[in-house]
């Protein structure tokens, strides 16, 4: 990919759309894939590898969807997942990136920001909680922060998950009918719908600022949930070199003897759901 190149507007066509996954073959490759990445977590804990993974696009894109597919089957003490809430009185007068910096991994970890400092570029511009001016300023700092994140031995990642404007509309819908999701909902997600275009032109100005040979943009086409994910997970583990820690297939050892230990007869409150 060409970096710092001009981005053109990209809200025409997405690529032209691919059948839907089949789940058989979606679950039989995630679990091929979870493999991998338990793989890759022992070689950064034996290795010290320092990661840090972005996950940015619009509300509806499938962020949270793509996070829990890496991680469900991973240590959470390795894989860290960093999703912050709005600032409070006392971060707002501290310098921008200096809440996200105390996320930063330490050697043996991977972090994934679920938004990140990028919010400065997208929902803090659209929603005018800031200025065109610190926005300007954020693009401007932004690659040479990166920069230094690089330089210090971090893997950086960041990926943005694109989505249709219909595809976003039957989520979101799927978010106000649905009494599983409606916590998935929040006021900033209705009051972002309106305001498509705004966040298009706030992606391009990111991109084109930001979208560097040290800490290029991958993105992925979210329409289809399935297909994003293990497109993500794929592509994660082929940027990262690793190989498998050799070690010995563990044993169980034999159990004690019970030594006259015999079990109470206490009445346990046993949970029983269904009658089971």
């Amino acid at each position: 990919m060409a970096k710092n190149k001009k981005h053109k507007a990209r809200d025409a066509e997405p690529p032209a759309a691919e059948s839907k996954l089949d789940r058989k073959h979606y679950e039989r490759e995630l679990s091929r894939l979870h493999g991998e990445l338990v793989k890759l977590q022992l070689w950064a804990v034996e290795k010290g590898l320092k990661v840090c993974v972005v996950f940015e696009g619009r509300d509806g894109a499938g962020k949270g969807g793509v996070i829990k597919a890496i991680t469900e089957r991973v240590s959470p003490r390795v894989f860290r997942v960093v999703a912050l809430p709005a600032p409070t009185e006392r971060e707002k007068s501290q310098m921008y990136i200096q809440r996200y910096i105390q996320h930063f991994p330490a050697a043996g970890e991977i972090v994934i920001f679920d938004r990140s400092w990028y919010n400065r570029a997208g929902v803090e511009r659209v929603m005018e909680f800031t200025s065109m001016a610190a926005v300007q300023r954020f693009l401007e700092l932004a690659p040479e922060f990166e920069k230094a994140i690089v330089d210090s031995g971090v893997i950086l990642l960041k990926y943005w998950l694109e989505v249709s404007p219909e595809e976003q509309q039957r989520r979101l819908e799927a978010r106000i009918n649905d009494p599983r999701k409606i916590w998935k909902l929040s006021p900033m997600d209705l009051k972002s719908y309106g305001r498509w275009y705004d966040y298009s032109r706030a992606r391009d100005d990111m991109f084109q600022a930001t979208d560097t040979p040290w800490a290029p943009w991958f993105v992925a086409n979210s329409n289809d949930k399935k297909r994003a994910r293990l497109n993500i997970i794929s592509h994660l583990l082929s940027q990262i070199p690793f190989v498998e820690p050799k070690r010995e297939k563990p044993v169980l050892p034999k159990r004690q003897k019970p030594q006259g230990y015999e079990e109470p007869n206490y009445p346990y409150k046993y949970v029983r759901a269904f009658g089971l």
